[in-house]
């Protein structure tokens, strides 16, 4: 593979997965041949009768369930996420590490100072015989000392030019103090900014003094002159260096402190403006001994390879077979790193760094080695120096101080590579034509930080090879194994790409960008969304040096895998992300816009499905280039995107339908001032009609089971609401006009209209703008007579509907006063954006719009129905949550109305014209007042107990709740702080900081637990079946559960002693039964409509989750429901979305073979939810005249379900077939009551059914018999309320609202009644509300209507641990 086989095998492996953030991968025996399975969009082909029947029945190991749900990453992060979002806002500046400096430093200007006065020692100074001599490698006694001096100064600025070429250098030979201050002043003048190097060389001179004064001479040199260092720092200013080169230097970097501390009060930035080295203490001679230059240190800073080399022959094996004078032989350029100096010079560089990064801070190390070219390369010899001086008995030392480096390990390594560069030197010497064998250097040092990748960790030791892999880049040989290795670092997560920013590695791997290498675009791709994942300040770098061309010709490249063009629209959609206008208009004029279109769509119908990874982030890619950029809109919506990109909103995986719509939502424009003030009318208008298509498209997904899908509709509907605010504002009040008192008296009760359970479908708002009455008109239609639509398609105003509630005007405003025939606003300042012309009204679309966002604003995922309020509250429609004051008082008032504890919304304007109390309105149409209002507007509110207000909004000038609303706003003052923030992108964003090459050790340990929890189901389950009756009469718990309304259902948790209960106001509460202790209590949610239908288990054998079901068809599924306090909602969504007629008679049962969630109800129809896709995945039409009262899923067939109708009847459907349908029978004929309970017979024959109906019988079916049951049981006489099947042991139980339990055996025997036993232990059950079996063992729970107590029971034999 192009990406090199450490990288690219795991790659592919780990990105296999269908989402943008996956959870770790789940273990094997989790994916089975049961889901190859699976219906797709219209079913499964039929499965054969035969096969199935000539099939062995199955062991206990094949009915465990195997497939697990809601466990993907989108489950466990989101609302973190959204939490950061809303506090946050967005974002735009990324995380920013401390590795990117603001300033970056040059040193533009080198004063070299020389006081050799070569043929005089100065008179501190004692030599010895033989002594060091040379200066700059130069003997000053072989030529006349004016023309050695001369040397000595050129030699030194050339050596100087080496590593700074661009700066300016100015020598001064044995100067005077007048000569040396201007030469510093010149320098300063001209450097302005930029650093300036002063460099000392004062071996002809005394030593420093105590006081800080260096010498110089007078113009005779007859005198020594002192050159206080206060002076000198006073003309050098800062930024600055120092380079002291003499005996006692100590005693100028003292000097030079003290001076520092007097000043740090006035300007603390001066302690880091200023850099000093010196070459020895203040108490030490610089070395004489003739093996040194006598100027050691400037050879170590300016010519560290020729002194390094010098110092290392005299001390290795080759002293004596080695010339000396090779040496300054040696073939080559330092900056070629294919000679013999160059690959010196190389190492040597890497090795000094190397022990720079892992000695010092990282601030202190970015600050000396990474800001400025030249001090980088003084410091580098710096660390040399202080190795070399030290084995003199002399220490250099340094401001800022360095800890000591001359005995670090990796010096051994550049003495291994030294020695064996001069061993091949007289070689190469002798024939210049011989070919250069590289180093192994960078080979061992690549393999010792695969050493490391390979058994390393965060919390272990960093690599140290890391400065070494950065530069290695810079090698063609070894690049490309370099970027794999650093690739799988980088991978390991933020930490690891916080470190090697720090190291360096930016502009490298920016640089590299501008190659045409085909083998290194992978991981080049794969390194910079590693990057860009922890900080997206660089994609300001990116465009700079045209990078973002790179990743759009690698994302049109059909030779690279899906998952790493996922990678490079990541870091496209980064680099147009937050607002940047130069990202986006660069990569529009680039072509990404044709790029993202054309790879979304599939070249051929029939074609796989695209990787799910690509195409989200294709959308999301998109979605960031059209975000508030109304040029890349109209380009997007003149090249069909909206029709592209609407066929992925049925899209398997949740992540993709919701970038998606994230792509829709920012097609939607929320007023650009540049566009409403066109010229060109047509091209606006095609505009505004293809967003009202967008919406269109959008409102069909409002009822999405993703809470991740449904939150960003409800934000793009919100921006549409943004833009379009003055139109629904219009349309709601030609709507929602106040009636006649008569009239509202008429309108049905508060309970029928706030009832959450009336909701509507989309799909069905689609079918043109006068649907909506249809809809509405049942809910609120006053004279059936009455045309609902005018023949335009406008709803007629005089037909009085609304959605869920009603809306009204008020008589203070103009929108809604008798003097408006029109009812549309009149001024534009009053409904936020000000439009300089009328978009095209299309009424229908504006009416679904409220329509859909008022069931928003009820949604059971509260993020989602907060975005709803904030909507209504944006187009003046404020959603009052109306909530049993009980709750939050401790009364039983019904039907008090409260606001929610949001901040998103304020206080429904509703003044004295209109009777709260008799209205029991829960939506208020609120419109500005003509005049400002009086001090007591107020009065006319119904007080309530739990209303929050918010003084800001109280304190508004106008009185408006909401400052989009207020006559003072206007789009210069509206920005987007006041929309609700989209999550997706900053969710997804997180999938590429999280490790992809690797899986997480999370597997292993939820392997352990899964293989435990087998284990003990089998052993149950083998028990259960060995029972031969099963007599529940040890009654071995008794819980109180303090329930108001008693309990409603329970249930036994499979694998802790922990029973599950709720009531009829949601209330759950956890117990363990056997050391009868609570464990915890929560409400479901704290909406005033409430209702519960039934608890059930979510994947039971691995991190079960309880799923609340309740009376409305909402389905909130809860995890962590044990621990006290640390229940998190997972997932919520409306199981019969659409299907007002559900009422308040919801039945729901989940199948975890398949997957899927069945619901159902007072309707002629069954919804099957696909909850791994989070999706409707079908709807069974029941053919029955009469709703369904019982439902019950087979857990040995999947897709296989048992439903109980009202009129007594049963049917069998199956989704594998083509007509779903199976089976029918009435066992229950002659009697009409309803089923209460259905459910497949224990064991593993998938034909057997048993149905109890409110009568008080049992029949038991055969579904390949005959309709006739072939066993009846009269269990209760006219009373049954509940039925319980056990799903492995032969028995089943039945209660009755006469305090009675019944258990019986399949073959009809009755084998335990429970009834009132004024016992020790015994304690009245009152009427049995519930029943449930524990999944795998001989546990029976049931709960009371009357008293709440849930009690448990088991069989004699039963051992309480």
């Amino acid at each position: 593979m192009a990406l090199g086989d450490p990288v690219a095998s795991r790659l592919v492996h780990s990105s296999a997965s269908s989402s943008a953030a996956p959870s770790p991968a789940m273990p094997n025996h989790h994916l089975t041949n049961h889901v190859d399975e699976r219906p797709v969009e219209n079913g499964p082909e039929p499965l054969r009768r035969d096969a199935d029947e000539e099939t062995p029945s199955p062991g206990p190991m094949s009915c465990l369930p195997q497939v697990v749900v809601l466990c993907e990453q989108r489950h466990e992060t989101l609302d973190e996420v959204a939490a950061a979002a809303a506090a946050a806002g967005p974002s735009t500046s990324g995380l920013v590490s401390k590795w990117r400096h603001k300033d970056r430093m040059k040193t533009g200007y080198v004063a070299l100072v020389l006081c050799l006065n070569i043929s005089v020692d100065p008179p501190d100074v004692i030599k010895i015989s033989p002594c060091a001599r040379k200066e700059c490698w130069i003997d000053p006694f072989s030529m006349a000392p004016p023309k050695a001096l001369e040397t000595i100064g050129k030699t030194l600025h050339s050596q100087y030019e080496r590593w700074q070429p661009k700066a300016r250098y100015k020598p001064q030979l044995d100067p005077t103090v007048e000569e040396v201050k201007k030469l510093c002043n010149t320098c300063r003048k001209f450097a302005k900014t930029e650093r300036v190097l002063f460099h000392y060389n004062g071996h002809g001179v005394p030593k420093p003094t105590a006081n800080g004064e260096i010498w110089v001479f007078n113009k005779s040199y007859t005198q020594y002159i002192p050159l206080p260092i206060t002076d000198l720092d006073s003309w050098m200013k800062t930024p600055s260096i120092y380079v002291f080169d003499c005996s006692a230097a100590g005693m100028i970097v003292k000097a030079f402190l003290e001076r520092l501390d007097w000043n740090s009060s006035s300007s603390p930035s001066s302690l880091k403006d200023c850099i000093l080295l010196a070459a020895c203490e203040a108490h030490q001679t610089l070395p004489q001994s003739a093996e040194f230059p006598a100027d050691v240190f400037t050879a170590c800073l300016t010519t560290p390879i020729k002194m390094a080399l010098h110092w290392f022959c005299n001390r290795s094996l080759l002293r004596d077979s080695l010339e000396h004078t090779l040496i300054d032989q040696i073939p080559g350029r330092q900056n070629d790193r294919r000679t013999l100096l160059g690959e010196l010079n190389w190492i040597f560089t890497a090795i000094t760094d190397t022990i720079a990064w892992n000695v010092l801070p990282h601030d202190l190390f970015q600050r000396l080695f990474r800001q400025d070219l030249l001090v980088a390369s003084l410091f580098r010899n710096f660390l040399l120096a202080e190795r070399i001086m030290r084995s003199a008995n002399c220490s250099p030392i340094s401001f800022p101080l360095l800890p000591p480096t001359h005995q670090h390990h990796m010096w051994d390594a550049w003495d291994m590579a030294a020695e064996i560069c001069l061993s091949k030197l007289p070689q190469l010497i002798a024939d210049p034509n011989a070919e250069f064998q590289p180093s192994p250097f960078f080979t061992e040092q690549l393999t010792a930080f695969e050493v490391w990748l390979d058994h390393g960790s965060e919390g272990r030791k960093i690599p140290e090879q890391l400065p070494i892999v950065l530069q290695v880049l810079l090698s063609q040989s070894h690049r490309f194994r370099a970027l794999v290795l650093l690739g799988r670092f980088l991978d390991m997560g933020p930490w690891a790409v916080d470190l090697a920013l720090s190291v360096g590695i930016f502009p490298y791997v920016l640089k590299l960008l501008q190659t045409s290498a085909m083998e290194l675009r992978h991981i080049l791709v794969f390194i910079w969304t590693k990057i860009l994942s922890l900080d997206k300040s660089c994609q300001v770098d990116l465009v700079k040096d045209g990078g973002h061309a790179y990743f759009i010709r690698f994302l049109d490249s059909l030779d690279a895998y899906p998952e790493q063009r996922a990678m490079a629209a990541f870091v496209l959609a980064v680099i147009v992300d937050g607002h940047n206008r130069i990202g986006q208009e660069s990569c529009v004029n680039a072509g990404l816009l044709d790029v993202c279109l054309r790879h979304l769509q599939p070249e051929n119908p029939n074609d796989a499905q695209k990787e799910p990874l690509l195409l989200q982030w294709l959308c999301l890619c998109l979605g960031k280039l059209w975000e508030d950029f109304s040029e890349a809109q109209l380009l997007g919506l003149q090249s069909n995107a909206p029709e592209i990109v609407i066929h992925l909103l049925s899209e398997p995986q949740p992540e993709v339908r919701a970038s998606a719509v994230f792509a829709l939502g920012n097609l939607v424009d929320i007023g650009s001032p540049s566009l409403n003030g066109g010229d060109d009318d047509s091209d606006y208008d095609e505009k505004v009609r293809a967003e009202i298509n967008v919406v269109r498209s959008l409102l069909q997904v409002s009822s999405d089971a993703s809470p991740l899908v449904r939150s960003e509709v409800a934000v793009a509907l919100t921006r549409f609401a943004m833009g379009h605010n003055k139109h629904i504002k219009s349309v709601a009040v030609e709507y929602w006009k106040p009636q006649t008192n008569s009239l509202l008296k008429s309108l049905p009760s508060l309970a029928n209209i706030s009832n959450s359970s009336n909701v509507y479908s989309p799909n069905s708002f689609i079918q043109g703008s006068s649907g909506l009455a249809s809809h509405i008109g049942p809910v609120l239609r006053v004279g059936s007579d009455s045309s609902a639509t005018g023949r335009d398609g406008r709803i007629s105003t005089s037909s009085p509907m609304a959605t869920n509630s009603i809306m009204h005007g008020s008589p203070q405003s103009d929108d809604s006063s008798q003097h408006s025939d029109s009812g549309m606003l009149q001024n534009a300042s009053n409904g936020g954006l000000s439009y300089t012309r009328s978009r095209p009204i299309d009424n229908g679309i504006y009416s679904q719009f409220i329509a859909t966002m008022c069931n928003v604003a009820k949604d059971p995922y509260p993020r989602i129905a907060s975005i709803g309020q904030r909507a209504l509250s944006l187009v003046g429609v404020e959603q009052v949550v109306m909530r049993n004051s009980r709750f939050s008082s401790g009364g039983a008032h019904s039907g008090e109305a409260s606001a929610p504890a949001s901040s998103n919304f304020g206080m429904a304007r509703s003044s004295s014209w209109f009777d709260m109390n008799s209205g029991h309105f829960s939506i208020a149409f609120r419109t500005p007042p003509v005049s400002p209002p009086q001090h007591d507007y107020l009065t006319g509110l119904r007080r309530v107990c739990s209303m929050e207000f918010r003084s800001r909004l109280l304190n508004s000038p106008d009185g408006l709740t909401d400052p989009l609303l207020s006559a003072n706003a206007s789009p210069s003052n509206m920005g987007l702080d006041i929309l609700p923030q989209s999550t997706i992108y900053r969710w997804s964003c997180g999938h590429f900081s999280r490790p992809l090459l690797t899986g997480s050790d999370d597997n292993e340990e939820a392997n352990a637990r899964r293989e435990e929890q087998e284990r003990i189901a089998i052993d149950c389950i083998a028990k259960c079946q060995r029972s031969s009756a099963c007599k529940m009469t040890s009654q071995i718990a008794s819980w109180d559960t303090r329930f108001e309304l008693g309990t409603k259902a329970s249930l036994l948790l499979p694998f802790s002693p922990i029973v599950v209960a709720a009531d009829e106001n949601e209330q759950i509460r956890v117990w363990n039964y056997e050391d009868a202790l609570p464990v915890n209590t929560f409400e479901n949610h704290k909406l005033s409509d409430r209702g519960l239908s039934k608890l059930l288990l979510i994947n039971e054998l691995d991190e079960s989750l309880l799923l609340v079901g309740s009376s409305d068809g909402n389905v909130r599924i809860w995890r962590n429901c044990t621990q006290k306090g640390g229940q998190k909602l997972v997932t919520a969504f409306s199981s019969v979305q659409g299907h007002r007629s559900a009422g308040r008679s919801i039945v729901i049962d989940w199948q975890q073979q398949s997957g899927y969630l069945y619901a159902s109800g007072d309707m002629s129809s069954i919804l099957v939810w696909d909850l791994d896709k989070e999706q409707l995945l079908n709807t069974i039409q029941s053919t029955a005249d009469s709703g369904i009262s019982a439902l019950s899923a087979s857990q040995v067939q999947c897709g296989q379900i048992a439903a109980g109708f009202i009129d007594a009847s049963v049917r069998i459907f199956d989704i594998r077939t083509p007509d779903r349908f199976v089976y029918m029978a009435r066992p229950h004929a002659p009697r009409t009551e309803k089923v209460v309970g259905i459910g497949f017979q224990p064991g593993f024959d998938p034909y057997k059914i048993v149905s109890a109906s409110q009568a008080g019988d049992i029949q038991f079916l055969d579904v390949r018999r005959a309709s006739e049951p072939y066993l009846t049981i009269e269990a209760h006489r006219g009373s049954l309320t509940a039925l319980a099947v056990h799903r492995h042991a032969p028995v089943i139980a039945s209660g009755s609202a006469k305090q009675m339990i019944k258990v019986f055996s399949l073959e009809g025997e009755q084998l335990t009644i429970i009834r009132y036993q004024p016992s020790f232990m015994g304690q009245r059950i009152g009427s049995v509300n519930c029943l449930s079996f524990h999944p795998y063992k001989s546990l029976l729970a049931a709960g009371a209507g009357d008293n709440a107590l849930v009690s448990i029971y088991a069989e004699d034999n039963y051992q309480v641990k």
